[in-house]
């Protein structure tokens, strides 16, 4: 299979025919092409977009006063891109205030007692609404650039039905204020040439993409249900009735999940990955826009709170500028490089706000960016279920 197809196979059963937006492309191919291409499976409809360190990118967030993992804590101050410092809280005397932390597991099964009590509802359609951001250098410009992308899409309850989806992408605009300037010096541009990274830098193989400042047409389409019943991927394709299905409890939901876990990652490249890092990817998608029951939603932030490798960062601010907690779980991709694989959340909620990739140690698909930078990134703007799906424009 060549990559393009491979890409075409890997589309999350939700989106159907949408067309996927040229920065989207480029960067699942950058990263599909990194790694080795042995193992890999052919599959109908994998992955939604929160299963496989997400499409979209934030160029800067406020990154956490402390991380915390279930063994202690940890003092940090990622750089967002740029050189730009993330300033801590301050005390009185402008130095940092120390603060009293819970461990990650505490963290945890706090939000899972808040999610499992939150309404349900109902309707013939389960609508999500989200904001997609990715980060880029400019070929030649010295700056850094974010592509940003709303999508939206409506899945319905019942078999044979359709699935809705609406897309527009945003358009670009400089990370930071170091990165605006410049812009500026560069003469303010409206469209420009990114590089997206992958093996070796991808520039030789990959080449540019081209983005513009101005938003695109916004495109809705609709089209049958992957065999008629599938919505979305949980380790394996499942129909509306398997996540209506799921076990609450945090045990038997965790085995229900290995169950597709073969010792690789979710995009069957066969690059090795730990239990613990494949749990976390699935359940962020089961968390995140899921039409799962509120008690299922509580039950895997409990079985997130038993992982090992999990940790908290607190006081991040997601994208859309809304405060939240974050756990995460690093990755090591064989292309190079680390990132932090994240869910933030708000801990008063429970409510799921954003996912996020924190590059750790630059290299491969985030080569060029600085630590602590989020070179990708998805805000959740709502999700629920509704009676309407929109007609065809």
């Amino acid at each position: 299979m060549n990559p393009i197809d491979e890409l075409r196979a890997a589309r999350p059963a939700h989106l159907g025919d949408r067309p996927v937006d040229e920065s989207t492309r480029a960067l699942e191919l950058a990263r599909a092409m990194s790694g080795s291409r042995e193992g890999r499976r052919r599959r109908k409809a994998v992955r939604p977009a929160w299963g496989l360190g997400l499409a979209g990118a934030a160029a800067a967030v406020t990154a956490a006063v402390v991380v915390v993992s279930g063994n202690g804590t940890v003092p940090a101050t990622p750089r967002a891109p740029g050189g730009q410092g993330v300033v801590a809280s301050a005390g009185p005397s402008g130095t940092t205030a120390p603060r009293v932390t819970l461990s990650a597991r505490e963290v945890l099964l706090a939000a899972a007692e808040k999610a499992a009590r939150q309404d349900e509802g109902s309707g013939a359609y389960w609508h999500s609404v989200s904001v997609s951001r990715n980060l880029y250098t400019v070929e030649g410009g010295g700056y850094l650039v974010v592509q940003r992308d709303r999508s939206e899409g409506w899945t319905p309850s019942a078999t044979g039905g359709e699935q809705w989806s609406r897309s527009q992408s945003l358009g670009a605009e400089p990370a930071t204020e170091e990165d605006r300037k410049a812009w500026e010096r560069a003469g303010s541009p409206a469209a420009f040439e990114a590089v997206v990274p992958g093996k070796g830098r991808g520039t030789a193989k990959y080449g540019t993409i081209p983005l513009s400042t101005s938003p695109g047409k916004v495109t809705t389409s609709h089209s049958p249900l992957v065999d008629g019943d599938k919505v979305f991927w949980l380790g394996r394709n499942v129909t509306m009735k398997d996540l209506r299905g799921l076990p609450s409890d945090p045990r038997r939901l965790k085995k229900w999940l290995l169950a597709s876990y073969e010792g690789h990652g979710t995009e069957s490249t066969g690059e090795e990955m730990s239990g613990d890092a494949w749990l976390f990817r699935v359940s962020m998608g089961l968390i995140m826009d899921m039409p799962v029951t509120p008690e299922v939603r509580g039950a895997a932030f409990r079985m997130l709170a038993e992982l090992d490798e999990v940790k908290v960062t607190e006081n991040v601010t997601d994208a859309e500028g809304r405060q939240g907690t974050a756990v995460s779980v690093e990755e090591s991709p064989r292309g190079g490089g680390v990132y932090e694989n994240r869910l933030v959340f708000d801990e008063a909620t429970g409510q799921p706000l954003a996912g996020e990739n924190v590059v750790v140690k630059p290299g491969g698909p985030q080569a060029g960016f600085e630590p602590g930078a989020v070179w990708n990134s998805t805000v959740l703007i709502e999700a629920g279920w509704t009676d309407s799906a929109p007609e065809s424009s």
